[in-house]
């Protein structure tokens, strides 16, 4: 998904085993909304995660839906995975593939590709669309490997039940279970619902840990962290969610792969790249998304 222009989060530091907490303001997209939850002012990356946009929950009567024209992306893989709706997805590579509620549309970047995000199969009827767009900064190492895309059928992400929740593992390994959604560097990424009242011990050994409250309340060390609000775990601190209510929490986490620049929808550890790509776009140098002739201009 394209970059949107969210406000900044405000941002507060707390002490016990929550290091920073930020709360994101809805930006209207015409369309929908989001929430931004990274970058933000005090936090720019978690682990390899440079980006956490919350879409939604929108209402879309029948014949209106998501509209994201094609753009480009360079430097990383982005991640889309929705609570509900569909989305079409369709890329420079030929590839197209609808997601539902669920699945994993796992795009690699990397040196360059360009996609357009639809309305799906539910257009001509009322329809919701919720759901998290990530993305994760490759390695500098692998930062200009072939484009590639992948998708994951919710039926291949594994399920970890307990009394009042239920973790789904998105990418990494967590509760005795892996993900097979590929992975570029250690990573950990999980989608845990939670009854009222359900406490449930996050998993500790990762180098950097956040959790976002996407839908309810959850409390840690007596404080109460609520929908919009991304908290960092203070580094080498446990992490334990209870929920005041029943509750939906995207969990994101992993190794740092050091500073990356991000200009638009283009992520690179070289400054320098990134001119070159925003050189690229502006004169359409990138493969195209066949049979669609749109696209969304350079920013100023």
């Amino acid at each position: 998904m394209s970059r949107f222009e969210a406000r900044e989060a405000s941002c507060s530091t707390h002490t016990g085993s929550i290091a920073l907490r930020a709360k994101t303001r809805a930006a209207d997209l015409g369309e929908f909304t989001v929430r931004r939850a990274l970058p933000n002012r005090e936090q720019r990356m978690v682990g390899p995660f440079v980006f956490l946009d919350h879409m939604g929950p929108a209402e879309f009567p029948p014949g209106k839906g998501i509209a994201v024209r094609p753009h480009p992306h360079i430097g990383i893989a982005t991640i889309t995975y929705l609570f509900e709706g569909e989305i079409m997805h369709r890329d420079s590579l030929g590839v197209e593939q609808p997601i539902t509620a669920g699945a994993v549309n796992l795009m690699v970047a990397g040196s360059g590709i360009v996609h357009s995000e639809r309305a799906g199969a539910d257009l001509d009827q009322t329809s919701i669309l919720h759901g998290i767009q990530s993305w994760i900064a490759l390695p500098a190492e692998q930062e200009e490997i072939d484009a590639a895309f992948t998708h994951y059928p919710a039926s291949a992400l594994p399920d970890v039940a307990g009394e009042g929740t239920r973790v789904r593992i998105i990418m990494g390994e967590a509760y005795g279970q892996r993900s097979p959604v590929e992975t570029f560097s250690r990573t950990l990424y999980l989608d845990v619902q939670l009854e009222s009242g359900a406490r449930l011990a996050l998993p500790e050994g990762e180098a950097e840990l956040a959790f976002y409250v996407a839908v309810g309340a959850v409390e840690v060390d007596s404080e109460v962290f609520t929908a919009g609000t991304l908290a960092v775990a203070g580094e080498g601190k446990k992490v334990a969610l209870q929920a005041r209510e029943s509750s939906r929490v995207m969990v994101v986490g992993g190794d740092n792969i050091g500073p990356r620049h991000m200009f638009w929808n283009f992520v690179s550890s070289s400054r320098e790249r990134i001119e070159l790509a925003k050189k690229d776009w502006g004169e359409q140098r990138f493969a195209p998304v066949p049979g669609d002739a749109e696209f969304i201009p350079l920013p100023d």
